[in-house]
């Protein structure tokens, strides 16, 4: 099975930056697309930045010129750059993998607080 562990959530003030990390047990990264969500306090999942295995990114508007998805993909990690944080960017960041056959895995998340 491929369980994403997710680290190095904490808490920064605003403007500040973090960078979040997804460790797979994978090598296969080059294949599958790696997404990152975040859950606000009493809100849905939503998805802010994907790569694919061809290394295509994308990212969800209000994260768009402030985060960065990466990947060392002989390492199996995935990395979510955040810069510029704001106050609603803060809560749970999940890690997940999809692979070419639909599956996907869901890491247990890191917390993110970005307050004053």
């Amino acid at each position: 099975q491929l369980q994403p562990v997710e680290s190095g959530g904490g808490v920064v003030q605003p403007g500040g930056s973090l960078r979040l990390t997804c460790a797979t047990s994978t090598t296969l990264l080059k294949i599958y697309t790696v997404r990152w969500y975040h859950q606000a306090p009493d809100k849905e999942r939503e998805l802010v930045a994907s790569q694919t295995g061809g290394g295509g990114r994308d990212y969800a508007d209000a994260v768009k010129g402030r985060f960065a998805i990466s990947r060392d993909a002989s390492a199996g990690t995935s990395y979510l750059e955040m810069n510029n944080l704001k106050p609603e960017d803060t809560g749970v960041y999940y890690c997940n993998i999809l692979r070419v056959d639909g599956t996907d895995f869901w890491g247990k998340g890191t917390l993110v607080t970005v307050s004053s």
